[in-house]
């Protein structure tokens, strides 16, 4: 008796997130769960803030998480979905094989099957956590347009070509980001989501032995816990001064030549517009969290699902 209880509830809110679906015509809307899960960002909120109390690390992890969601295919959450026999995961391709918080976003997904069977998509949810990282750690917020769908397949073969490399210049990486629709101060703001993290010695070996744009007792002090050959998963903060709070430190360590990745140090390394750019996040703080609130907000509604498109898993792993 209880089972088909649950069972006529979880029928129910479907139908109604459908019926609020067709109503908007797919459109994303804050209000989106208002009606059919109204307790849904406080749950996400909430499993953002223990897993952050729990790894200061794993904020920077879901923002990364939503980044190499939405940079392949969308914002569709595919970046989710295990290998099956129909399906090649997008885990285990070369950029996203260092990528974390999946065990946040399952836990966070049945919190939420169990106060609204079948609502809330895994997108969706990917978006949220990464905004109430963001603000958890320091930075700034912003109101989130919900009504993505999940995919229903993964895109393995465009990882390699969708996920910008650390070893890109500034004009691969201007081009990867303006295939996605996102500017070139949109490529100058998102790359401040480096004020938080951590990377492998493998993703910036290449730039404190190889490259001359680097503080020399910068790149010394690096190379003492990541040799020329072994040691790939040692860890380094993205941002020496600040690497578990949201601010504007990523810019001032540019101008310090002291920028973690090849592919940071490229902001700030004799392009004017860019140069220009980060002074002016070094200086102006406020500018850059409006600036990048609204590449975060460009950036999640990349080719999205909606309306009748795509579903809304019950396990963020695996299609229905």
């Amino acid at each position: 008796m209880a089972s088909n209880k649950i069972l006529c509830l979880s029928l129910l809110l479907a139908a109604a997130a459908a019926t609020l679906a067709a109503a908007t015509g797919g459109k994303l809307s804050p209000a989106y769960y208002s009606t059919t899960c109204p307790k849904a960002l406080a749950i996400v909120q909430a499993g953002v803030v223990a897993a952050i109390q729990k790894e200061t690390r794993i904020g920077a992890s879901l923002l990364r998480l939503h980044f190499h969601d939405c940079f392949v295919n969308g914002c569709e959450a595919s970046i989710l979905l295990d290998e099956t026999a129909s399906i090649a995961t997008e885990k285990t391709a070369v950029p996203n094989q260092s990528v974390r918080g999946y065990d946040v976003i399952d836990d966070i997904k049945a919190e939420l099957e169990e106060a609204c069977p079948g609502v809330v998509s895994c997108a969706d949810i990917l978006t949220l956590a990464a905004r109430d990282s963001v603000v958890y750690l320091g930075g700034p917020s912003w109101e989130v347009d919900l009504g993505r769908k999940d995919s229903l397949t993964a895109g393995r073969a465009a990882v390699n070509t969708s996920i910008p490399p650390p070893t890109f210049n500034l004009t691969a990486l201007a081009a990867s980001f303006s295939s996605q629709g996102l500017s070139f101060r949109d490529l100058i703001s998102l790359s401040g989501g480096h004020t938080i993290g951590v990377a492998r010695c493998v993703s910036f070996r290449g730039h404190i032995y190889n490259d001359s744009d680097i503080d020399p007792s910068f790149a010394e002090s690096l190379q003492q816990i990541c040799p020329r050959s072994g040691s790939d998963g040692v860890l380094a903060p993205l941002d020496l001064k600040t690497p578990t709070h949201f601010d504007n430190c990523y810019y001032r360590n540019l101008l310090r030549k002291q920028g973690l990745l090849h592919s940071d140090q490229e902001l700030f390394s004799g392009n004017s517009e860019a140069n220009s750019i980060v002074r002016t996040y070094v200086n102006q703080p406020s500018v850059f969290f409006k600036d990048f609130v609204q590449g975060m907000i460009k950036m999640g509604n990349i080719k999205l699902l909606t309306g009748s498109q795509g579903e809304v898993r019950t396990d963020c792993r695996k299609v229905n």
